[in-house]
């Protein structure tokens, strides 16, 4: 049995979030909260949301233990780029792209 959460449309490149995941991967569930509230990245704050969100889905849908969870899956896929214009010199425009990503993050109980 596996419980999932996600959040989409996150302002923050998938690029940078990945780092994060990759921290909390196949660890349980108190030891990824603690590694996500002493890592001083951006994408951190989000993903403590999200953790704690897949843990209350895992105990209030599926009555499952959480002193027993761990994260299983995690990834995330990018979303939709917003493209602004930065002016330049001679009446030029740079483009600057400010990515967004979904992230998805499943948690389940150990054997």
């Amino acid at each position: 049995m596996q419980a999932k959460a996600s959040a989409k449309y996150i302002r923050i490149a998938p690029r940078k979030v990945q780092i994060v995941l990759d921290l909390i991967r196949n660890q349980p569930v108190d030891k990824a909260m603690a590694i996500l509230k002493n890592t001083p990245k951006a994408a951190s704050e989000v993903l403590v949301k999200l953790l704690g969100s897949a843990v209350a889905n895992a105990e209030n849908n599926f009555s499952m233990d959480t002193s027993r969870l761990y994260v299983s899956e995690c990834y995330v896929c990018p979303g939709p780029t917003l493209k602004r214009m930065r002016p330049r010199a001679q009446g030029r425009a740079f483009r600057i792209l400010k990515r967004t990503c979904h992230i998805n993050l499943v948690v389940e109980e150990m054997e």
